[in-house]
């Protein structure tokens, strides 16, 4: 694989293209900058200047603050950003996730096994717990469930019954697609073992049974039955061939 690839996508900037520059120009800039360098040095009226620097400080980008003394008349107000340039640069969790992915596969005695073990532990933290006395019905464990899914970013679809009485839950998008395709084994294992830990946490009278990875190009779907029992077994650890 070519060494570039390991390297993460830049951020797409959440802010135009004008703000970007005005943004790289007080962070490239030695000094801090005031209203009028940005106008000059954009072409910017003093105004629509100012407008981009206080977004960018709204932004949490750019920093405010009043020059300090030593010249005449009221202090003028400079931006400046305070983290320095070479914290700007490139990230490669990508890169991270592949060698500890790696170091798990070799260390662990089933990495599949441990995968679905550490995602039951995760799941069940990052479920909306019901209060003890509260009642959870399949509805509800279902929606507890996609919502956990959703906020972690697997955009999941509702879920559907299957003619075989199985209630269907599509995984439109994974968030760690590209170590998924490599280490299938130990990153669906930590999915499934979420989804299975979540319902274990909510009470909810659902379980798990398997997850297909990939069941449709890039679409996941898990497969959840009807029951009072925890189904936390990690023996065959239900997921089934690409």
């Amino acid at each position: 694989m070519n060494r570039h690839t390991w390297t993460d996508p830049a951020p797409a900037p959440a802010h135009g293209r004008m703000r970007s520059y005005v943004l790289e120009l007080v962070r490239n800039s030695d000094e801090p900058v005031s209203v009028v360098d940005i106008a000059h040095a954009t072409g910017l009226h003093r105004n629509t200047a100012r407008f981009h620097l206080d977004g960018l400080v709204e932004a949490g980008l750019v920093r405010r603050r009043a020059e300090a003394a030593g010249r005449p008349g009221r202090p003028r107000t400079v931006y400046l950003v305070d983290a320095p340039e070479t914290q700007q640069g490139r990230r490669s969790y990508r890169l991270l996730a592949e060698m500890l992915t790696g170091m798990v596969t070799d260390a662990a005695r089933s990495p599949g096994a441990s995968a679905v073990a550490t995602g039951e532990a995760w799941g069940r933290y990052l479920v909306a717990r019901p209060a003890p006395s509260e009642p959870v019905g399949v509805v509800d464990g279902a929606r507890r469930l996609r919502t956990m899914l959703a906020d972690a970013g697997f955009a999941p679809e509702m879920d559907t019954e299957s003619d075989a009485g199985e209630r269907e839950v599509g995984l439109r998008q994974c968030p760690f697609l590209e170590i998924a395709e490599q280490h299938s084994e130990l990153v669906c294992g930590l999915h499934l073992g979420m989804m299975r830990g979540a319902l274990t946490e909510a009470r909810a009278p659902l379980a798990v049974e398997r997850l297909e990875p990939f069941a449709e190009s890039s679409r996941c779907v898990a497969y959840l039955t009807t029951s009072t029992r925890e189904s936390s077994s990690v023996e065959g650890w239900g997921i089934t061939g690409r």
